[in-house]
């Protein structure tokens, strides 16, 4: 980000380019900064001419003063002016101080080795644009980091450090490896999930920043997995649901945490039990409690 409003003066590279950290970007003018920081620099020149004197009439009344020529109230005087326009100038050096610094941020540096993926400034528009530099991305692609989220039910499996399987549409049959380096230690309450960082090395440039693509967690077979046939679910307004009877026929609405969607069937990855009995086609009328007789299970009804 430019920290400085201005008008783009130049714009060196364009999308695609490499850069390396510390190379010029961009230059900004800033003709209101640079006006504001030439009035500092003079109020700062006018408060140490004061100060000059100030500093002279304090050292010429206190002389005076040995020998009773002025009034000790004419000294403080003199004291307290010295004192005050001294004060002044430590004032107008750190406005001076704080304009430089606003001044040399005219121009970008890159603050890392990337390769610049947008730019919607255009230094042909100079003076209509006002440059913002968040216009332009710089990222960089020597290391990838790739965001998941994995089901609440998985996230005992993954540690840190793991190593793990990525594979890209546009790479096909080609599997890259990377490492799981961070996670959240939070599940997320919206969606149940818990949010990865997976860094892959990407030195040859060959993985595009903001690519999909698909990693491949080896959660080993401890995780129950339960498929429900798609028929079976609820959509209201708490969210999705299935309809479960107990032994004593009565029905309990549970929310549940769907994994994969195979089409005909879902994969629950949390909210019911092998052995519950769930409501094939349940009515839209359905209440939680409500009596009800069980049917004879037909085969493929639920699968575990």
């Amino acid at each position: 980000y430019a920290r400085t409003n201005g008008y783009l003066k130049k714009w060196y590279f364009d999308i695609g380019a490499h850069v390396k950290a510390g190379q010029l970007l961009a230059v900004i003018e800033t003709p209101e900064v640079d006006q504001q920081l030439q009035q500092a620099r003079s109020n700062l020149l006018t408060a140490q001419a004061n100060l000059e004197l100030a500093s002279i009439t304090k050292t010429r009344y206190q002389g005076l003063l040995k020998s009773n020529a002025v009034a000790q109230q004419d000294v403080d005087n003199a004291v307290g002016t010295f004192n005050a326009n001294k004060a002044i100038v430590e004032a107008d050096k750190a406005a001076v101080e704080q304009y430089s610094a606003l001044v040399s941020f005219e121009k970008v540096y890159a603050p890392f080795d990337g390769v610049i993926t947008a730019r919607t400034v255009d230094s042909t528009s100079l003076p209509l644009v006002m440059l913002r530099f968040h216009d332009v991305y710089l990222q960089a692609i020597n290391t990838l980091r790739v965001y998941t989220n994995l089901p609440q039910i998985y996230s005992p499996s993954v540690k840190r450090g793991m190593k793990l399987n990525l594979d890209f549409p546009e790479h096909a049959g080609k599997t890259y490896q990377g490492t799981l380096v961070r996670t959240a230690d939070a599940i997320d309450p919206a969606t149940r999930t818990l949010n990865t960082e997976v860094d892959v090395p990407n030195k040859d440039g060959k993985l595009l920043p903001g690519s999909f693509g698909q990693v491949h967690f080896a959660t080993g077979t401890s995780v129950p997995r339960i498929t429900i046939p798609v028929n079976a679910m609820l959509f209201r307004a708490q969210g999705a649901q299935v309809a479960v009877v107990d032994k004593d026929g009565k029905v309990h609405l549970r929310p549940i945490n769907i994994g994969r969607d195979f089409g005909a069937t879902l994969e629950i990855l949390g909210g019911i039990e092998p052995s519950d009995q769930i409501i094939i086609n349940p009515s839209d009328s359905l209440e939680d409690g409500q009596q009800v007789h069980v049917a004879k299970q037909s085969a493929g009804d639920a699968h575990s």
